[in-house]
């Protein structure tokens, strides 16, 4: 295999990554400050000061936690717009996480935003739109909830521009497409464990619930194509968004109609909600948060008992962008560097679900990298286009 890159960074070698951290960041510590105005001034002062860090290139702070004191000592001296991009953007999370008391008081700055998406339109339309359209024939349906799953992906609350592009795609936008391979795999080697590391919540992981719900689904007479499934979630807030296990079961109970935001989504929502509140009391569907999945470090550096966890899986499946940038390194590759091997490290079937949000991108044919930047120079940030890609260790 091809050495793997330097990891991107957050000077001006690379713009998006800049902007995010001089621009974006600080926009969303304010945005939460708006929205949040019943944080005690301590908490607010300690925000703001944030985000003036992130505006004015301030030192990165060390940190007293075990797993990033380990990590800022490695990154000790750098600034914020000089220091590994996934880095920086991790440990961002984890100050905001810090400064609303999160550890003790549980309080997550972002639920605002979360109740805008699962209160609003576009979700219910979505989940409409995925009942009417369901396929009869399994295999079928599986690459059609796989599809569902990552265009829900779209509906990125840290990127608002994003959302603005819908919960579904132009077949033109799908740049690389291996269902029908993550299909054949599942269904070769029914009743396995899959596992699925989860980005969003709100519409794209009622998406992913659906999806679920089918990899759990007895084909007929045949063995569902998973007898368990591990949806793995973040264990505190991050990235404005993605899901922690309270996002995964609050939804859950919403799509069931016994929560108490929504008034539910319909009768068929609420069986998909059963299916998968007994599966869960079961043991069959298992929700597992990780400090993991919060920290900066690379998929090829996880914990060896992650790695031995993972090794029994017949496939996992990986969404969205911030997985993907965590799976290869981060890292600016040649776009036609194949993706499979690039994750060969990774003990199972791994199978990415993600539209691009930032530069990192693998496993497209030859050119058409050049020709996506001559047609729309934004082309890997700005959510129009997606990928699936089947990596992994392949038997």
């Amino acid at each position: 295999m091809t050495a793997r890159p330097a990891a991107i960074r957050t000077d001006h070698s690379n713009p998006f990554a800049h902007n995010t951290i001089k621009v974006r960041l600080p926009a969303i510590v304010r945005e939460m400050l708006r929205l949040n105005p019943d944080l005690s001034g301590e908490v607010e002062t300690a925000l703001e000061l944030l985000a003036r860090s992130l505006e004015t290139d301030g030192p990165i702070p060390l940190h007293a936690d075990p797993v990033w004191a380990m990590a800022t000592a490695a990154h000790a001296g750098e600034t914020w717009q000089d220091a590994q991009w996934f880095f920086a953007e991790t440990y961002f999370y984890r100050l905001i996480a810090d400064a609303v008391w999160w550890q003790s008081a549980r309080r997550d700055p972002f639920v605002p935003h979360k109740l805008e998406e699962i209160t609003g339109k576009a979700m219910r339309a979505t989940l409409s739109i995925a009942f009417e359209l369901t396929p009869e024939d399994y295999r079928a349906r599986l690459i059609d909830r796989l599809l569902r799953a990552l265009w829900g992906n779209r509906i990125d609350l840290s990127l608002k521009e994003v959302a603005r592009h819908g919960a579904h795609g132009d077949d033109d936008d799908l740049l690389v497409d291996d269902r029908p391979s993550a299909a054949d795999l599942l269904l070769n080697q029914r009743g396995g464990e899959v596992h699925v590391i989860a980005d969003n919540t709100g519409t794209e992981l009622a998406m992913d619930w659906l999806l679920i719900d089918t990899l759990l689904e007895s084909d007929g007479e045949q063995e569902p194509a998973a007898e368990q499934v591990i949806v793995h979630v973040k264990a505190h807030p991050t990235f404005v968004s993605d899901a922690t296990r309270d996002d995964a079961l609050t939804l859950l109970a919403e799509l069931g109609g016994r929560g108490t935001i929504t008034r539910g989504f319909g009768p068929v929502a609420a069986a998909v909600a059963e299916r998968l509140q007994h599966a869960l009391m079961e043991g069959r569907l298992v929700v597992r948060e990780d400090p993991f999945w919060n920290s900066p470090s690379f998929l090829f550096e996880m914990p060896e008992a992650l790695h031995d966890f993972f090794s029994g899986a017949s496939l996992v499946i990986q969404k969205g962008d911030a997985n993907y940038r965590r799976s290869v390194g981060d890292a600016l590759w040649d776009p036609a560097a194949s993706f499979q091997e690039a994750t060969a490290f990774f003990p199972a079937p791994l199978l990415a679900l993600r539209t691009l949000k930032s530069d990192s991108i693998l496993g497209l044919p030859a050119g058409l990298a050049e020709a996506l930047a001559v047609e729309d120079p934004l082309w890997r940030v700005n959510g129009r286009k997606a990928v699936i890609q089947l990596g992994g260790r392949r038997d």
